[in-house]
């Protein structure tokens, strides 16, 4: 008769260790998940109710949070709208990484750089139902805080700007009368159109026709500054 194998005393010994589940959840990361739940809640509220209905109440009830946690973790309502704006405005989010690109590159900034930089702000505030509010709400109502993000606004074009306008250095070319004029049309014209559908000019910038018509002029008026600003340079060199 076969005799039956015994285990070995390693083999008895030894217990499957259970694998430890990977902690997913926790005081930062639940922190983290709040603010942004925060966050996206006043867009929500925003489309909803337009900017009169930003009130803690009406964010809290969205999110289905208490309403000390705004207080916690952005000090007040307008800590949390502030962090709201910046993160959707084109100039103070996306804008800072296209200046970091241009400053790193030894090539200085040309038309076509900043002819794309200003089609990108034409196509992204198009589409942000959002930003048109803020601008909309900027526009027609006195408030230190949005005085406030309009101002930090205009100190990060400040910065694209500078970087432009060194190729404008001792021309009788003003680039930077140019692109406000195309930065006020952008705003005009897309809340014109998304507001109420009207057109301006007779273009209608919801049709694919109208908005290309806009985006070759933007892309002709700057082209022609910087055309323009080499030949007064090649003029005065002449002198």
């Amino acid at each position: 008769m076969a005799r039956k194998k015994t285990k070995t005393t390693e083999e008895s010994d030894h217990i499957p260790v259970k694998k430890v589940r990977k902690v997913v959840a926790g005081p930062i990361r639940d922190k983290e998940r709040t603010k942004r739940r925060l966050i996206a809640t006043v867009g929500k509220v925003l489309q909803k109710y337009t900017y009169a209905g930003l009130t803690i109440t009406n964010i809290a009830k969205e999110s289905g949070l208490n309403p000390k946690l705004i207080y916690l973790y952005f000090g007040n309502l307008d800590g949390l709208i502030e962090e709201y704006i910046l993160e959707k405005d084109f100039w103070a989010g996306k804008l800072k990484t296209q200046i970091t690109e241009f400053a790193e590159n030894p090539t200085p900034v040309d038309a076509q750089d900043t002819s794309d930089l200003f089609q990108l702000q034409f196509d992204s505030f198009l589409k942000d139902k959002s930003m048109q509010r803020i601008i909309h709400w900027e526009m027609g109502v006195k408030n230190k805080l949005l005085r406030k993000i309009a101002d930090d606004r205009e100190e990060v074009g400040k910065s694209a700007l500078d970087l432009i306008s060194a190729r404008f250095v001792n021309t009788d070319v003003d680039i930077q009368a140019t692109l406000a004029i195309i930065l006020g049309g952008i705003y005009y014209l897309t809340l014109h159109a998304k507001n109420n559908g009207s057109t301006v000019s007779g273009i209608d910038i919801n049709d694919d026709e109208g908005r290309e018509r806009i985006e070759r002029t933007i892309e002709r008026l700057i082209f022609r500054d910087f055309e323009d600003a080499k030949k007064t340079k090649t003029a005065k060199g002449k002198k």
